[in-house]
Order: structure tokens, then sequence, then C-alpha cells
């Protein structure tokens, strides 16, 4: 019994030192793998990767397990069964270390001050999206208050005072937001507003202003401060829109540009546009509409085809005249269209071509009868045509 032990004994050494053999030959003849001679562990060349990583066999998986294998007891014992659902007997818990209970204090500490910030940021920002009426401060007040001035001074004449110290601010219609405060019977009271577009001018008023004298009355000007009244009603706020706001936003900038609008041998950017007048009488778009579209069409592909590439193409059709404008993409074409039709004949009718100025409107506006007209000349027009 005891040979039979010792035979198998010996005939398993013998094994294990023959597959060592091969498994150094194996890795002697292949250059893509290398033994650790620290540990043992045994790594192959990746070719793709261009690194060496550990062979996964067996005895690697062995020691991974080892060292990385979790207590599959212990975790079995960190759940605590129901005693409602299950009739075995809970494992004991042990009380917490002192290292654990610092964990877990810290842990509770940290969480209840993660809670309060959230709580004060959403506090902050409830109060943000509250509206309601709000102070202008003096970094961003750019209103002054004007007192003591005389009772029949007319508002150009504010104007001319408050420019002194800098631009005003316009509204949208162009006119200088400014206000001369009247009674209840419409007479002046001697005190005014002004809106600067900066600050600074506001500060430099204080400093010139208060005390100017303006025909025989030293005026006092100071920041303006406004009454809230009543209850913040938001329906009753202006609302602008974007492109509104971009468009003041292009205004004043361009108020405090210093660049000037064109070089002194620069072209204007209106004379790409040029104005043809006689080019139809009124009377044939009230006969027929569609003649607007086909004059249209017709001026855009004449013009395209003779000076070269055309941006727009307007008929003002209400208009004594019978003007008509094209603009050009650049300033050769615009000038060969002046040539080109200026004096020409169109349809019995000799037409005049020039460059527009850039501030002449041929834009005409109808009366309220000469509406009622169109509309009723355009409601015969489609009787007809449904006839």
């Amino acid at each position: 019994m005891d040979d039979d032990f010792e035979r198998q004994l010996r005939l398993e050494a013998e094994e294990r030192l023959k597959k060592q053999s091969a498994a150094s030959s194996a890795e002697t003849s292949n250059p893509a793998v290398y033994t650790d001679p620290n540990d043992g562990t045994i790594y192959e060349w990746d070719y793709e990767r261009k690194a060496w990583f550990p062979k996964l066999d067996d005895l690697f998986i062995a020691k991974y397990q080892e060292n990385y294998a979790f207590n599959q007891q212990e975790t079995q014992q960190s759940v605590v069964p129901n005693s409602n659902h299950s009739s075995s007997v809970p494992s004991p818990i042990t009380a917490p270390t002192s290292k654990q209970q610092e964990s877990t204090e810290d842990h509770e500490i940290a969480k209840s001050g993660k809670n309060k910030r959230k709580a004060t940021s959403g506090e902050n920002s409830r109060k943000a999206n509250e509206v309601g009426w709000f102070e202008v401060d003096d970094e961003h007040n750019t209103n002054v208050y004007v007192s003591n001035l005389p009772l029949d001074i007319t508002e150009e004449e504010f104007v001319e005072v408050m420019k002194k110290c800098g631009l005003l601010m316009k509204d949208d219609s162009g006119n200088f937001k400014v206000k001369l405060y009247r009674d209840s019977e419409g007479n002046l009271k001697g005190d005014a507003l002004c809106t600067y577009i900066k600050v600074e001018s506001v500060d430099l008023a204080l400093q010139i202003l208060d005390g100017y004298d303006v025909r025989g009355k030293k005026i006092k000007v100071e920041r303006a401060k406004f009454t809230l009244k009543g209850e913040y009603d938001p329906n009753k706020k202006p609302k602008r829109a974007k492109k509104d706001k971009q468009k003041m936003k292009k205004r004043i900038e361009k108020l405090f540009d210093w660049r000037p609008d064109k070089l002194p041998s620069e072209r204007s950017k209106c004379e790409k546009t040029i104005i043809i007048k006689n080019m139809f009488d009124v009377a044939e778009f009230l006969k027929d509409p569609k003649l607007i579209l086909d004059y249209k069409d017709d001026l855009k592909e004449e013009c395209t085809e003779k000076c070269g590439e055309v941006k727009k193409v307007e008929i003002y059709d209400r208009n004594p005249e019978g003007v008509a404008s094209v603009t050009f993409e650049n300033f050769d074409s615009a000038d060969l269209c002046v040539s080109l039709m200026n004096g020409r004949f169109f349809a019995g009718r000799q037409l005049s071509a020039a460059h527009w100025d850039g501030k002449t409107k041929y834009q005409t506006k109808e009366t309220e009868e000469e509406a009622e007209e169109r509309i009723k000349q355009w409601d015969q027009y489609l009787e007809q045509a449904t006839d």
C-alpha cells in the first residue's frame, strides 16, 4: 500500500517536471512570452496594443482570486433577515469601531451641509425668479432729476443744456428720453427727468450742471430716485422683443464708435440701389394687380442679365411717379444700370435712373378711401376670375 502511494507521488512529480520544462522551452522559443523572475507571473505581448499583459491561465486566476476575492460569509452576515419571513436566528451585530463612528458622523455632517446648501440655493433662485419692484443702484442708474427750471423752458432747450455732459438716451421712435413734469392743468412745474446713455454722464452732470445758470435760475441736479407706488403688475411692464433689444444695443454702440461711417474716398452703400422713375402708371395695377409681380420679375431678369447680380427689386405700386428700385451686389453693376436705364424708353415711357440718396422714401401710404376702393376693386376682380 505504501509502495503504491510513493509510486503515485513520484509519477505526479515527474509529470510536473515535464510540464515545467515544456513551459520553459515554449517561453524561450516564443519571444512574445515573458516570465517575471520575482513572482513567476507569465506575460504575453499584445501586438495590437503594443504592451505586455498577464497570461490568463489557471494559476493567474487562482492568484487573482486569492488577492481580490471577498469573504462571502461576512457579506451574508451583513444582511439581517426579516423576522417575519425567516425563522433563522439573526447573526449578532457588532458595535461599530471608533473610526467607523467618526466616518459615519462626518458623512452625516457633509450630507446635512449639502442639504443646507441646496435649500439656500433654492431660496436664492426663488427670490431671483420672483417678479416685483426693485431699486436701481447708483452704478447702473443713468437718470437725473433736475429742478428749479424756468417755467417756460422748452424740451429742445432742456435737451441742449443736458447734452453738455453726455449723450442722451433715445426711445424706439428716436425721441430723446426726457420728461418735463406738468401739473393737473398742464402747466410746467419747473422740474424734469433726463436719461443718459452712460453712468459717467450722470457723475459729470452732478459736478457741472448742479448750480448751472439757466436764464437767471440756478438749476438743481441730483440722481433720480423713483418712488414705488402700488403693487407690482408684470402685465403693465412693456415687453420688448429680442430684436428690438439688439437694435438698441447696436444703435448705442454706433454712437460711441469713433470710426466714420465711410472713408472720404469710399462710396456709400446706398449707391448700390438704383431708383427708376416713370416706369408704370398706378392705374394699371388697380385694373390688374398681377402686373406688379410681372414688372418685378421682368425688371430683375433684365438687370441681372445686362448689369450683374441683383439682391432685391421693389415696385412702389402706389407712388404716382411710377418708381421702382433695384439693389445690386456691387457698385459696378449699379453704375452700369444707370447708364443703361437712364433716358431709355419703356412701353412708350422715358425712364429716369439715378443712385439712391439714402434718405428719400418712396413708399406711399394710402388713405382710408383709397383702401376701401382698392378692396372693392379686388373683390370685383376675384368675382370675374371665378366666373
